[in-house]
């Protein structure tokens, strides 16, 4: 018997060719540029807020929204670590935290000083152009009780109303500028008022100083420079803001419209100068105050954002702060209660 001898042939296939390395490597080019988009735009952000200037008249009108873009950069880490772009991610995450360390201390209280001495209320209302009804601020302050009321857009017909809805019984002492528009304001006191001269750049800002018993003198000024709506609007904003009186001497507030935002260099300066927000003080930094009726800009609705402050120099305790909605305005009230320093 014969052994068979079998011998199998393997006749080799043809080799399958294996993918394009060139379409993975572009579909990876195309993941990186997708991570490195949506970082950018929260990146330039935040470099903007840093420099301590407003640098554009565009950037002064989109920085009041920092709060919004603070919120909205989280998705930027969130689509580097889904694509696994690593250093996309490392500095989304940067990016975020600056951003949020620029917004989130106005949510915690800041443990300033409390003085001993007296307490200053103040309550403070842009009236759209004297549209607010003067039963209802009459009402509001006759509710709140406080010392000293600071008003914006203060008309001629608006003065003599508040005067008729007897405003005067309740804060006798007043410093006004009342003038048709939105250009007037005033200063009403439960003590002795000093008028000051008008601050006045294309809009009114009053100034006064108020005796406060226990306290001395206060400076007030009804804060209110021109909006920054457009260009040529912008130097009479700017203007207006630095023209306020910087802390030193006499105990200052400032109370109003300042139609700026904490994220504004000017206000920055304020509060780099020694003031201190009260808002910001009890944790309110947050609460926006304008604009309470819709309204657009080049077709889109305005988100709210806070435009109305109480500022007060450091030396000055806050306790507490509110808003208040009032008819026919598109701006809350907003409402401190101080604590001066003894005299």
């Amino acid at each position: 018997m014969h052994d068979e001898k079998i011998t199998r042939v393997t006749t080799a296939s043809p080799a399958r060719a294996e993918p394009a390395a060139a379409p993975r490597g572009r579909r990876r080019r195309w993941v990186s540029v997708l991570a490195w988009l949506v970082v950018s735009p929260f990146a330039v952000w935040a470099v903007l807020r840093l420099i301590p200037a407003d640098v554009h008249f565009r950037w002064v009108q989109l920085v009041a929204f920092t709060p919004y873009v603070a919120l909205a950069s989280v998705v930027a880490p969130l689509v580097a670590l889904a694509s696994r772009r690593w250093a996309a991610l490392a500095a989304s995450l940067v990016v975020t935290a600056t951003l949020a360390a620029c917004v989130v201390p106005r949510a915690l209280p800041d443990g300033g000083p409390t003085p001993s001495g007296p307490a200053l209320r103040i309550l403070s209302s842009n009236l759209e152009v004297g549209g607010v009804p003067p039963s209802a601020l009459v009402d509001l302050v006759r509710r709140l009780r406080p010392d000293v009321l600071a008003l914006q857009e203060l008309t001629p017909s608006a003065a003599e109303g508040l005067r008729q809805a007897g405003l005067a019984t309740l804060l006798p002492y007043k410093a006004e500028l009342a003038l048709e528009g939105p250009r007037g304001s005033g200063v009403y006191a439960r003590h002795a008022i000093t008028p000051g001269q008008a601050i006045e750049y294309g809009f009114g800002q009053m100034v006064a100083t108020v005796e406060v018993p226990g306290a001395g003198p206060v400076g007030i000024v009804s804060v209110h420079p021109c909006a920054p709506s457009d260009e040529t609007g912008y130097p009479c904003w700017a203007d207006g803001l630095a023209a306020l009186p910087r802390p030193g001497g006499a105990v200052q507030v400032l109370a109003g419209d300042f139609n700026a935002t904490l994220d504004h260099a000017r206000i920055r300066d304020l509060l780099g100068a020694g003031y201190r927000d009260a808002a910001g003080a009890t944790g309110d930094g947050l609460t926006t105050t304008w604009p309470f009726r819709p309204r657009e800009f080049n077709g889109f609705d305005i988100p709210t954002v806070t435009i109305d402050h109480i500022l007060a120099d450091r030396r000055v305790g806050v306790r507490s702060f509110g808003v208040h909605r009032l008819p026919d305005t598109d701006h809350r009230a907003v409402f401190a209660e101080l604590v001066l320093p003894r005299r």
